[in-house]
């Protein structure tokens, strides 16, 4: 099996907690070769630990090496056009973290970019490698028979289950003029969706889009297919809480997202018809291996019988990484791939102006 050489562009929480160990963990298909961020004491500890790792001095430098054959984008959402950019003309596979970009403008400006680029981008979505997701595919009533579709994420950030579980790094030593520059091209692409005049919970709920709701408006997708559109949207609790309702034609799909201080996470997929219902049941990614769950319940002469598969305990980022691997080695195109991406900002987009027509309490 060829061993691919990777650069880390990033080494806040998600690398340190997932991306790094299960590279390291696949040792028969990676090698951990540079790291960059613009954090150096997280440079040096990232290189104490993974020794094959050189800490270069910039992103570019890392991009640009001879020595670097695959490019981890794991930064901050406002760099990652540049990084993609800058990758694709140095002739690199990529694999960048969600959210791809944060506009479709974005998007678009880098898919120009790819018709002579014969290198793999992979959008890490873990949610669709998840066992418990690639074994619902096979479960799914057929299209015409859905009569409803109901998705949530009642969940709390990362830190809280990171600060009982890992010694994750955070950096003290970032120079705050970069980091009040970063914030300030952030909200720009922001506002470039919200609007310049959008109040301050319009732009938390597409914060919230771009981050925590991109993975289940991914997976959502890649179960049902493309809605037609967005039937209504609001955003409650400044703008930490949404509830999205999307129209798939003979049937609605009903999101609801909640982001609180309890330190529970509790995510779910759930498609029903007249007589099935199969419900994806999801747990914390920051805590690796933690078990997905499939339930597939059916009307039966006697009542209802539920099948359940798992606790499944396969890694979905795990997984994710195999999969771009093998796409890799293969020559063969992502699920997850920026054109993907771009549908999913699409929606969001729409989602936004939906939440504009909503009357606040």
């Amino acid at each position: 099996m060829a061993v691919i050489r990777v650069g880390l562009v990033g080494l806040g929480e998600v690398a340190q907690s997932i991306h790094l160990p299960v590279l390291s963990d696949q040792r028969d298909r990676w090698l951990i070769s540079g790291v960059y961020d613009v954090s150096s004491s997280l440079m040096a500890l990232c290189t104490s630990q993974y020794p094959t790792a050189k800490a270069f001095e910039t992103a570019e430098a890392l991009i640009n090496s001879p020595d670097i054959d695959v490019v981890f984008i794991l930064s901050s959402d406002e760099t990652h056009s540049r990084f993609v950019r800058a990758a694709i003309q140095a002739n690199k596979h990529i694999l960048l973290e969600k959210p791809a970009c944060l506009t479709v403008r974005e998007i678009d400006e880098l898919l120009a970019l790819t018709p002579n680029y014969a290198k793999t981008i992979f959008v890490g979505f873990m949610r669709r490698y998840a066992p418990a997701y690639l074994a619902a595919m096979e479960e799914l009533p057929d299209f015409a028979d859905i009569t409803h579709v109901r998705i949530f994420d009642l969940i709390s950030e990362g830190r809280h289950f990171l600060k009982k579980s890992q010694n994750v790094l955070y950096p003290t030593d970032i120079d705050p003029v970069l980091l009040a520059r970063g914030a300030e091209e952030r909200e720009a692409l922001i506002r470039e969706v919200v609007g310049g005049d959008a109040p301050a919970d319009l732009v938390r709920a597409y914060r919230g889009l771009t981050a925590l709701s991109s993975h289940h408006i991914s997976a959502m997708r890649g179960l049902l297919g493309e809605p037609d559109g967005v039937l209504a949207a609001h955003r409650t609790n400044g703008g930490a809480n949404t509830s999205v309702t999307f129209d798939y034609g003979h049937f609605a799909a009903c999101y609801d997202a909640v982001v609180d201080d309890l330190g529970l996470f509790d995510a779910m997929i759930e498609v029903r018809s007249n007589t099935k219902r199969v419900r994806i049941i999801y747990d914390t990614p920051y805590i690796r291996s933690l078990p997905t769950r499939l339930e597939v319940t059916e009307a039966g002469a006697a009542g209802p019988v539920t099948r359940t598969y798992g606790p499944l305990y396969g890694d979905a980022f795990s997984n994710e990484l195999e999969t771009f691997h093998r796409h890799i080695t293969d020559g063969t195109k992502p699920l997850t791939d920026l054109a993907d991406s771009r549908r999913d900002l699409a929606l969001m987009a729409e989602i936004i102006e939906q939440m504009k027509k909503t009357v606040r309490r």
